[in-house]
């Protein structure tokens, strides 16, 4: 075996493959593919990309790259901020695969650890924001931002919907990057956005709802009581885009009687990554529970009566409600929501107020050196960020440069300087350098004589020596007149004098051990993929292997602010165009965009990304989106995002794309028909022969084609989405290209699309991307999740052409491995024209409704047998879809397979008075121990159904829980438990 080949190691089942070959009846892979793919669809000759690289040959690359990169120490602000990642919340989340391989927490039993950290991150967003209700995270604070005008737009009043004109006030102080997404948003929604400063603005009929910055963009604290009870008066409803971590010292904006109030909790120790991912929050009245977007954690009831968390309220979400949902937001950032929770867990109220308290200290302290050298600081109220006047703007560029610091230049005249908590005494020392040698040097470095000759000497020594010592002119500004001034810089009226974090959690794991132990009980909780295979069809839960991993701990990778100047992130570039061209072979296109920071966003972005295509042609009036019934629920929620009008078209009995369907619907709506959303291989699991048939009609029609990448782990240098005839595709690279879901993100959702839509691709208003008649920003960042793009770039070089195939043809072979071993037992419900699968299948499990039997008891039941159910009922309701990916080895196949058929024994042995080992699914340690035991069934067949069980047994910490009572009774915060008496 060649050890240092990076495939034989991702790949499970390399030793394997003839046996389950035979097994399947192939005889070998490629006689499996060409039953499988469409032979019009094959690609002729391999993807040319460059040579694999071992494990250790991608670290030695890795690690060079990363020199490229110059880790200044960044000052810009503008919503990112150095943090520090507490070394016991690194160790034991971001570099856990306990943590970081969990799925999204639909099976709620299995998921309580995780939960219970959510629930932790719901209770200090709306603590520290003074809200009600709070979500379980978003995608970044503009993205939040522009789902808080969505919300606001879709429960405006009856009055306010009859208008013509539908206008959103956005204040000038909102960060430039949340302005040019909510351009991206407002346009296809009909939303008229005014631009303004919100001390001067007079409201009208015309106006639902308003945004502004607290603070401002450049760091002026306002007292917006005035503005927002003017608008209530006006009956407009009001958001705010808030800085956590000021909410600790500032009026919580819940105190202004604001209606929604978002932001990011980055500065909670995440890394700047470049710009992603970071945990966005967004928090609530609770009048709008039904109306939030993304997921809520809420607490329970198990079926003894014990307390559990679960996702709640689901009914709102785009997987069921579809073109109707409150929003396409599939994708969260758990991970990072889990890591900024724990950051407040272990600081708890008295450490957040040490670190905020510092953090305006240093800014108090830098305004007040800038005083002392003459110069002007312009805000009157500020939190960590100061607004300066300064007279020689390129001067103060190459000073800050040569003493490697970014600031904010906001104009030929003016600079600000946001202080983070990273801040140390040698930095305060260099941002005070800057302005010395501003006020003393002249821009050859000479010199300014501005005393008399007696003592000019003197003067220039002590000069020359504060450039040259940072450590003596540090000790110099302690000794001197620059000192804090007592008095309070926040007035009284935007003080905060409200208590917050009083929770338990948050005042009891102060120490590195406690820390370390709450983290590992919660972990305990979770079954992710370091305990067994997660089958989940569509989400493709692959290796998420530990060297793609490595570099995100790296602060050459970590300490990069997105809006830091490109020079200073060779590194970043050089890895972010590699990664673009080589999905660009990949999928056959001639551009990508890495900024959509979810596959949903993705979706959004391939959309608008047509209608700017249309308009340039004088099409804009093209607005119809065909959709296949089995299509994800993100799409038609995209595709109503985006402006369209959904048509959904049929699928035939096999599961396929009714052609003649579509044919007439492409044609009935020819004039206006914009694009058609297409999953291939399709949800069913299956390679649709009549796929170029398909994209032909829509470009006939005047169309363009928008593939789905959930299921591109079928395809990858087999086939391509140019290939079928699509124009654009999204990739979920926390899917096919190795990135971790993290328990419900991060994710990644790039778009590659054909030469004639690289124009439109998306930019940013700091740092410009995309094309050249570029759509407005899609996600804050410029580049996106910059940081999480090193895992697939990772992967992409190490598999190579080679293995990036072999990859996917592995997958094709245990999708119908597993699916051949449970035929004897499971009705498959779709297959290929040949009786192949594609990477995953779809088992029926409605006929076992006959023994009261629901699919839901087989998920729940696969937790007794150590597996994480596959997906339920999607898409065709009660069925199982399975995906084992080419991660999995044969032994881990065959114990799923086998708990699978012992199953199928259970349930041909179920009794129907509900009281049998399925239904009382799953079984937890403490009914296992308990003294009663009033069961139809040994207490070993229920938690030990199989003899591999017992070697490596995982607890479900819950029995089932009860989703309706959750509802009905929705507690979202970690209140104590006891103070609600119905629970």
């Amino acid at each position: 075996m060649m050890t240092d080949v990076f495939a034989l190691r991702h790949i499970g089942v390399w030793e394997d493959k003839e046996h389950m070959l035979k097994t399947i009846g192939a005889e070998n892979l490629e006689q499996l593919i060409q039953e499988t793919i469409p032979n019009d669809i094959r690609l002729k000759e391999p993807l040319k990309l460059s040579k694999a690289l071992s494990e250790h040959e991608f670290l030695t690359h890795i690690q060079n790259l990363s020199e490229k990169n110059k880790v200044f120490k960044s000052y810009i602000g503008l919503g990112y901020h150095e943090a520090i990642v507490p070394s016991v919340i690194q160790r034991n989340i971001l570099e856990n695969p306990g943590w970081y391989t969990a799925y999204t927490p639909y099976q709620a039993e299995i998921a309580q650890g995780r939960l219970e950290a959510l629930l932790n991150f719901q209770t200090m967003v709306t603590d520290l924001t003074g809200m009600e209700l709070a979500n379980a995270s978003l995608l970044d604070e503009s993205t939040a931002a522009a789902e808080a005008m969505t919300m606001l737009f879709n429960v405006r009043s009856r009055e306010q919907k009859k208008n013509d004109v539908v206008k959103f006030f956005v204040s000038e102080e909102v960060l430039p990057q949340t302005l040019s997404l909510l351009q991206t948003r407002s346009i296809p929604l009909g939303i008229v956005l005014v631009v303004g400063n919100h001390e001067e603005f007079g409201f009208n009929d015309d106006f639902y709802g308003a945004l502004i910055q607290y603070p401002g963009k450049h760091g002026q604290v306002y007292d917006y009581s005035g503005f927002v009870a003017n608008a209530k008066e006006n009956g407009i409803k009001v958001a705010v885009a808030a800085d956590i971590l000021s909410l600790v010292l500032l009026k919580a904006p819940g105190e202004f009687g604001v209606d929604v109030v978002v932001g990011t909790t980055q500065r909670f120790g995440i890394p700047l990554g470049y710009g992603g991912p970071h945990a966005a929050f967004f928090a609530t009245k609770e009048e709008y529970k039904r109306n939030i977007p993304g997921r809520i954690i809420g607490v329970t009831k198990d079926m003894d009566g014990k307390s559990a968390l679960r996702m709640a309220l689901q009914t709102r979400e785009q997987h069921i409600k579809r073109d109707k949902a409150t929003s396409n937001i599939c994708t969260a950032q758990v991970l990072l929501a889990v890591m900024a929770g724990m950051y407040t867990v272990y600081h708890g109220p008295k450490g957040l107020k040490y670190v905020a308290e510092k953090i305006h200290d240093s800014a108090r302290l830098i305004a007040e050196v800038a005083k002392e050298y003459g110069i002007k600081q312009l805000n009157s109220c500020y939190f960590d960020t100061i607004r300066l006047s300064i007279d020689n703007i390129d001067f103060l560029k190459k000073i800050a440069a040569s003493l490697k610091i970014n600031l904010n230049y906001i104009d030929e005249t003016t600079v600000s300087i946001s202080l983070n908590e990273a801040v140390t005494s040698k930095d305060i020392c260099d941002l005070s350098r800057c302005f010395h040698s501003l006020s003393n040097y002249n821009e050859d470095g000479l010199p300014i004589r501005k005393h008399s000759d007696s003592d000019t000497d003197t003067d220039t020594d002590t000069d020359k020596s504060m450039v040259k010592d940072s450590e003596g002119f540090t000790q110099i500004l302690k000794e001197s007149f620059i000192k804090i001034p007592d008095e309070k810089l926040i007035p009284n009226s935007l003080q905060r004098n409200t208590p917050f974090l009083e929770a338990e959690v948050f005042n009891s794991y102060h120490s590195e051990t406690e820390l370390m132990r709450y983290i590992k009980k919660l972990e305990r909780k979770d079954l992710a993929l370091n305990h067994s295979m997660i089958s989940l069809g569509s989400c493709t839960m692959k290796l998420n292997a530990a060297t793609e991993m490595l570099p995100l701990s790296s602060p050459k990778w970590g300490n990069i602010h997105p809006f830091a100047p490109i020079e200073q992130a060779e590194g970043y570039q050089t890895i972010l165009k590699e990664l673009e061209k080589d999905l660009n072979t990949i999928t056959g296109f001639a551009g990508t965009s890495l900024q959509p920071n979810s596959g949903a966003q993705g979706e959004f972005a391939g959309l608008m990304v047509i209608r700017a295509y249309h308009e340039s042609r004088g099409e804009g009036y093209r607005n119809i989106c065909l959709i296949p019934a089995s299509a994800h629920g993100t799409n038609p929620a995209s595709a109503v995002m985006a402006g369209m009008k959904v048509v959904v078209t049929k699928t035939d009995e096999k599961g396929n794309i009714d052609v003649a369907d579509l044919e007439e619907k492409a044609l009935l709506h020819k004039e206006n028909l914009s694009a058609l959303m297409v999953t291939y291989p399709s949800t069913h699991g299956v390679f649709e022969s009549s796929i170029k048939q398909i994209t032909k009609i829509i470009h006939d029609n005047g169309g363009q084609v928008y593939m789905d990448g959930a299921n591109m782990n079928a395809q990858v240098g087999l086939t391509n989405p140019a290939t079928i005839g699509a124009d654009v595709c999204h990739l979920n690279l926390h899917k096919t290209f190795a990135i971790p879901h993290g328990g419900g993100g991060p994710g990644v959702g790039p778009i590659c699309v054909a030469e004639q839509l690289v124009p439109f691709l998306p930019t940013n208003p700091v740092i410009k991307t995309g094309g050249e008649n570029a759509i407005t920003a899609i996600s804050a960042a410029p580049w996106g999740s910059s940081l999480v793009c090193l895992i697939s770039y990772a992967y992409i070089k190490m598999l190579g052409e080679y293995g990036l195939s072999q990859s996917t043809k592995i997958a094709i072979l245990n999708a119908n491995y597993i699916k051949n071993r449970l035929s004897s037992g499971y009705n498959v419900l779709y297959t290929g024209e040949k009786g192949r699968a594609a990477h995953e299948m779809i088992i029926d499990c409605r006929p076992f409704k006959e023994n009261g039997i629901e699919v839901t008891d087989i998920a729940k039941r696969l937790m007794d047998y150590g597996f994480h159910a596959p997906t339920v009922s999607f898409p065709v309701a009660g069925t199982l879809m399975i995906e084992p990916t080419e991660s999995e080895s044969l032994a881990e196949l065959d114990r799923f397979c086998d708990a699978m058929l012992s199953i199928r024994k259970e349930i041909e042995n179920a009794t129907e008075n509900n009281n049998n080992v399925l239904k009382n699914a799953p079984h937890t340690m403490d009914m296992l121990t308990n003294d009663h035991w009033d069961f139809p069934y040994s207490r070993q067949e229920a938690a030990f159904p199989l003899p591999y069980v017992s070697e490596n047994k995982f607890w479900p910490s819950v029995r089932r829980v009860d989703d309706a009572y959750g509802d009905r009774n929705l507690i979202c915060t970690c209140t104590p438990i006891e103070a609600y008496a119905e629970v």
